[in-house]
Formats: structure tokens, sequence, C-alpha cells
């Protein structure tokens, strides 16, 4: 059992891996050295708790449920290949899909908001992507806010008691797509307008953004539902144990 689980996780992460590799390396996020020293500082700060405590949650699966340590590499795999599909937008960042509705669902926010942070902390060292100084700002669109979002949408839909497929992809897409909505805000409040001030460049980014993000967040809506259920076939095969994934 063990050395199957662990052949699922390799295959994954190679087969991620194979696909990054095989991407150009252009700036992604918001690129390092882009936002001024201040929003830079500010972002960071506010994102330290939420990854302080995102740590202590990650801490409590791998001493309560250690078998989730598969799921979290799955997760981690998944959020790191999919942030590396990029398309040029705003300058100073990019649209791409960003993976965070996956560990959302199937870890809950807290211990996705350490996943996504650790796979932009990798693509700013080893692929030139985003960056230390934005590493704040990054987290908190995407890895906080974004896990929220899904998580939020999921357990929400949940009570309606939507079909599970549905519920999977609009938690994915509306968490893409919010982290874009937080990205646009960050760029508008670090260089509003001359004239329309933050609301006229609020409109502008969003505006640019919308025209690539949106064909992705489907995308990356439909690649989750694919994903989870190719999870739940490992498990009812016994390939995964019924542990691995859970509804938080």
């Amino acid at each position: 059992m063990k050395k199957n689980k662990k052949s699922v996780a390799m295959v994954v992460m190679l087969t991620f891996l194979v696909v990054i590799v095989a991407q150009p390396v252009n700036a992604m996020h918001i690129m390092e050295g882009f936002l001024p020293i201040g929003w830079a500082i500010f972002w960071w700060a506010l994102s330290l708790p939420f990854m302080a405590f995102g740590l202590y949650k990650v801490g409590k699966i791998f001493k309560d449920k250690p078998e989730q340590k598969v799921l979290l590499a799955i997760a981690a795999a998944f959020i790191f290949a999919l942030s590396a599909f990029k398309l040029p937008s705003v300058t100073g960042s990019s649209s791409h899909m960003t993976g965070i509705g996956l560990g959302a669902i199937a870890l809950g926010p807290w211990a996705t908001i350490v996943v996504g942070t650790i796979a932009l902390l990798f693509q700013a060292l080893l692929l030139a992507h985003g960056g230390l100084t934005t590493l704040g700002a990054n987290a908190f669109s995407m890895a906080i806010v974004g896990s929220f979002v899904a998580y939020g949408v999921y357990k929400g839909l949940l009570k309606l008691n939507c079909p599970k497929p549905l519920t999977i992809f609009f938690a994915a897409f509306l968490g893409d797509l919010m982290t874009y909505v937080t990205t646009s805000v960050q760029l508008a409040l670090a260089f509003p307008d001359p004239i329309g001030g933050f609301i006229a460049s609020l409109t502008k980014f969003l505006g640019i953004f919308a025209i690539t993000q949106l064909p992705l967040a489907i995308i990356e809506g439909i690649l989750t539902v694919l994903v989870i259920n190719t999870i739940y076939k490992y498990k009812e095969k016994g390939i995964l144990s019924d542990e691995t994934f859970t509804d938080n």
C-alpha cells in the first residue's frame, strides 16, 4: 500500500515537472521589484499571520492524518504546475491558472495557504517567476484569498445540494478569478491613475486581466474536477486510503 501511494505521488510530480521544464521563463504573478517597497512590506505583514497559522494546521495534519501527506504532495504539484502556465497581461504581471481550488477543497484553506506559498517561493527561487519582495503580495492574492474563496464556494454550494462536479468547478473557477481581482486591487493601490485615482486604475487592471483570465479560470475549473474525480477513483481501487481525501 505504501509503495502504491509513493508511486502515485511520484507519477503526478514527474508529469507536472516535465510540463514545467518545457515552459519559457518569464515574469509571472507580480514580478520581483515591481511593487514600491512600502506596499511590498504591507502585503508581507498582512500575509505572515495566515502563513504562521497555516503551518500550525499542516503540523496537525502530519501528526493526526499522516496519510494526507500524499494529498499534500499532489496539491503542491498541481498548484506549481498550473500556475506556471502563463499568458502576457498587465505590465509587471501575467495571467495564469492557480491550482488553488484543488488544495482548498481537499485540504481546507489553511493547509493550502502553506502549499501555495511554498509553490510561489520555489517559482521565485528556481524559475525567476514572481519574486521574494513580492511574495507576500502574491501569496495573499493566490494562496490566501484564492483558498478561502474556493473553500467558501465549495462549502456553500454543498449546503445548497449542488451537484458535486459543478460544486468543484465553481469553487476552482471563482477561486482563480478572485485571485486576479485581488491582484488588480494590489496593483491599483500601488499605481493609482493620475486622473481617476484608484477606481480608474482598478477598472483598467480588471479589464485587461479579464481577457485572458476568464478562459483560464474555466479551464482550471474543468481540470480540478477531473483531478479530484481521479483521486476518488484511486480511493475506490484501494490505492489511496479512505482517509486520504476528506471533506474539510
